[in-house]
């Protein structure tokens, strides 16, 4: 089974709109300024579809988790959690720092998210995990 392209793109999209609102209200109450906290929120819609994209593609390439039925095994879905974190958290300590001056608070805010956006991550791959829009399976690409 791998997923398509538009497939990345649209979870991308959806996985977007969860974190950036989170990302949002963890930098409100971590900056207690409205403006940083649109600011950091608004800039990694830029950054972090495109990395959500690319870890989306790579992971296509990792067949470790997927079943034979066409599913996915839960803990491919937290592995992957981590690894995209451990990404996404560098580009928001980065995009902070710049945009906020303010190294400490930065790291508070990615180190927040860990947890934050590991939970919500994971429930967003459970979600997707269920559905089969977007994805070619073996017997498809057999008969093509």
């Amino acid at each position: 089974m791998k997923d398509t392209k538009i497939r990345s793109i649209v979870k991308g999209i959806s996985w977007r709109a969860v974190a950036s609102f989170d990302t949002f209200v963890l930098g409100y109450i971590i900056f207690g300024n409205v403006v940083h906290a649109s600011a950091i929120a608004g800039f990694e819609v830029l950054t972090k579809i495109l990395l959500f994209f690319l870890h989306e593609r790579l992971w296509n390439i990792i067949r470790w988790g997927r079943l034979k039925d066409g599913s996915v095994a839960p803990w491919r879905s937290l592995v992957k959690s981590i690894s995209y974190r451990f990404f996404g958290s560098l580009d928001t300590t980065i995009l902070s720092y710049l945009i906020t001056g303010n190294i400490s608070y930065s790291f508070i805010l990615s180190g927040t998210e860990i947890i934050t956006k590991i939970g919500f991550y994971y429930l967003h791959e459970r979600v997707w995990s269920h559905i089969k829009w977007g994805r070619i399976y073996e017997e498809d690409l057999e008969k093509a």
